[in-house]
C-alpha cells in the first residue's frame, strides 16, 4: 500500500472503461432526473460500455422516488431507493411515509434513501428533518432495507441519533467527515461511499480519511449529475465516470483499479443484495 504522498492527480483515460471481466456498480446516482438525463437509456448503454454493470439511482421525495422505481422496472441494469431527503423534510408527513413503505416493498427497491440531515442549507428546519430521519430510520429497521445516509455539516448530530440505538445497515453517501465521524460511522457498521472529490486537487484532506478506511467497508459512487470527478468537474456527471472514481480510490489505497473495482462491488452486493449479477 502506498503512502499518501505518493498520491498525484492523473485525469488518465477512463472514456474507454475497463475490459469485460472488470464489473463496477455506481452505488448513488440520480439517473431518474430527466432534467439532466432526457434519454436515460443512453446513459445505461455508455455506462455499460465502460464496464459499470449496475446503477441504483436514488429517490429524494415522493414523486422522485416513484420516478426511480418506474426506471428501475423498465432497465434490467438499474435498481432503486425510496425516501424523503432532509433538504425535502418540510414537505415530508405521515402519508409520504406509508407512500415510502409502500414503495421498499418493489422487488427492485433496495434501499431507504437517501435520508439524513443537512445543516449547510436551509431548505427545511432541523426539527423537521429530524422528524423525518427518525421515522424513516424506523421504517427501514421494520422494513428490513438498507439506509442511504445524507449528511453535509451536520455529522455530530447525525452519528448521535444513530449511536441510540438499533440501526439498519446504513451507507454513508458522499462521505466528507473527518476521521472521528469515519471511526464512528465503522463503529456502527456503515459502509462508506466514496465519490468524485477524492479526484480533486483540492482533496487532500478527504483522501488522508479515506486513506484509514478498510476496502471491505467502500462504495464507489458518482452522485450523477453532480460532483462529476476530474477531468470532467464542472460538467454534467453520468454513471460511466464512475470509473474516475474508482481510478482515485485505486490511487489512494495503493491497489490496482481491478482490484478497487472488485472490492467495491463486493461490498455493493454485500449492502444491497445480489443486484441481479
Amino acid at each position: 500500500m502506498t503512502s499518501l504522498k505518493d498520491y498525484t492527480h492523473d485525469s488518465g483515460s477512463r472514456l474507454g472503461g475497463y475490459k469485460d471481466s472488470v464489473t463496477l456498480v455506481d452505488t448513488h446516482c440520480h439517473l431518474s432526473d430527466v432534467r439532466a438525463f432526457p434519454d436515460p437509456r443512453l446513459e445505461i448503454e455508455t455506462a455499460l460500455s465502460a464496464g459499470v454493470r449496475r446503477m441504483v439511482t436514488i429517490g429524494i421525495d415522493g414523486d422522485s422516488s416513484h420516478d426511480a422505481v418506474r426506471l428501475a422496472e423498465r432497465h434490467e441494469e438499474v435498481y432503486a431507493t425510496a425516501g424523503w431527503h432532509p433538504n425535502h423534510a418540510s414537505d415530508y408527513s405521515a402519508a409520504g411515509l406509508q407512500e415510502i413503505e409502500a414503495l421498499l416493498a418493489h422487488p427492485k427497491c433496495v434501499a431507504l434513501g437517501e435520508i439524513g440531515l443537512d445543516f449547510y442549507r436551509d431548505h427545511a428546519s432541523r426539527d423537521d428533518q429530524e422528524r423525518a430521519f427518525r421515522d424513516q430510520l424506523a421504517l427501514a429497521l421494520d422494513a428490513r432495507k438498507p439506509v442511504v445516509i445524507h449528511c453535509r455539516e451536520a455529522y455530530s448530530d447525525l452519528l448521535a441519533i444513530l449511536e441510540e440505538g438499533a440501526a439498519p445497515p446504513l451507507i454513508f453517501h458522499c462521505f466528507s467527515g473527518d476521521a472521528t465521524d469515519l471511526r464512528r460511522a465503522l463503529d456502527l457498521g456503515g459502509w462508506i461511499g466514496v465519490d468524485g472529490p477524492i479526484t480533486y486537487k483540492s482533496g487532500d484532506p478527504l483522501r488522508q480519511v479515506l486513506y484509514q478506511a478498510p476496502m471491505d467497508k467502500l462504495l464507489v459512487e458518482t452522485d450523477a449529475p453532480y460532483m462529476a470527478p476530474e477531468p470532467h468537474r464542472g460538467m454534467t456527471n453520468r454513471p460511466a465516470w464512475v470509473t474516475y472514481v474508482n481510478a482515485g480510490l485505486a490511487r489512494v489505497k495503493g491497489l490496482t483499479e481491478t482490484e478497487t473495482a472488485l472490492a467495491t462491488t463486493t461490498n455493493a452486493l454485500a449492502v444491497f443484495g445480489p443486484l441481479g449479477l
